[in-house]
């Protein structure tokens, strides 16, 4: 009889699980109580029967479930024999989250949960028959699977590439040669709006250049005007005032212009005399000096 049809009790185990030996009379003394608890009662070795733990998702072994109306609640309830008969009479699974969603069994997740470890049963139901029955060394099943994976995995990826040949449609050689059309004056046109780009910043560029050139000369200028203004600032501070050079030349008149004729003629110095005396002064001096000469004779 189906769980499915009355409420059930399934229990997960192995036979080499230490509490599920401990636990194995409990659940027996249960079994026999199932006809009167009117719940079908049954276990599941999940060594030979990996699928059902992966759709029950075992984790933990023993692990007992209780289903009703094909919903499945985990029992964790300290026992097993009267812990689990008033599970059952008190109806304290109604009080358990039920397994729903994608934890559900009947899901699709839980569907290839269990295809996942039924083919992990069937790899190591082969290993034991490489390694016990065969006698291969295990490293050599070890080379064996690894070997295995790869060329499914090559297999696969092949049917993939073909599937993906098969579902997909080219083009049509005009919509592509259209497209090609319809890309190049745009691609055209992105690179003529660089190149506009571009040549907006270099002439930008230039024109910071100049401006940066015309600022420096007239810098400069000003720097030479200052300068300039500067050097005449220092000669009419250092030149003597006009006044004085005035009352210099007028006090020293006559005696001047003696030093600047004794200067000139060393052997005949005539002394130079101010105003109307100079004329005659000089004129009584020469013939002094001619009366001289023709004294004493040739």
């Amino acid at each position: 009889m189906s769980i499915q049809e009355r409420p059930g009790a399934p229990q997960s185990y192995a036979p080499w699980c230490p509490s599920c030996q401990q636990t194995d009379s409990e659940w027996e003394t249960f079994a026999k109580n199932g006809e009167v608890l009117q719940i079908s009662v049954g276990k599941v070795d999940v060594i030979q029967e990996p699928g059902l733990s992966g759709r029950f998702f075992v984790t933990t072994l023993p692990a007992f479930f209780h289903a009703k109306d094909g919903i499945f609640r985990r029992y964790r309830g300290p026992g097993v024999y009267e812990d689990l008969q008033n599970y059952i009479l008190e109806k304290k699974w109604q009080s358990v989250e039920p397994l729903t969603g994608w934890k559900s069994p009947a899901s699709l997740t839980m569907s290839g949960m269990a295809g996942l470890f039924s083919i992990s049963g069937k790899i190591w139901h082969l290993h034991n028959y490489f390694t016990v029955t065969l006698g291969i060394p295990a490293w050599c099943s070890y080379i064996f699977f690894v070997m295995a994976t790869l060329i499914f995995g090559l297999f696969m990826g092949l049917v993939l590439v073909v599937i993906s040949e098969c579902f997909y449609i080219p083009l049509p050689r005009r919509l592509s040669e259209h497209a090609e059309q319809t890309q190049r004056p745009e691609d055209a046109h992105k690179a003529e709006q660089l190149q506009d780009a571009e040549e907006e910043k270099e002439d930008s560029n230039e024109e910071e250049n100049k401006d940066s050139l015309v600022d420096d000369d007239e810098e400069k200028e000003d720097l030479g005007d200052e300068e300039e203004a500067e050097e005449d600032e220092e000669e009419d501070s250092s030149a003597p005032p006009v006044g004085e050079g005035r009352n210099d030349t007028q006090g020293q008149g006559p005696l001047r212009e003696v030093q600047q004729v004794g200067e000139l003629e060393p052997e005949e110095q005539v002394p130079v005399w101010p105003s109307s005396i100079h004329a005659e002064v000089a004129e009584d001096t020469l013939r002094q000096r001619k009366n001289q000469h023709a004294d004493k004779g040739p």
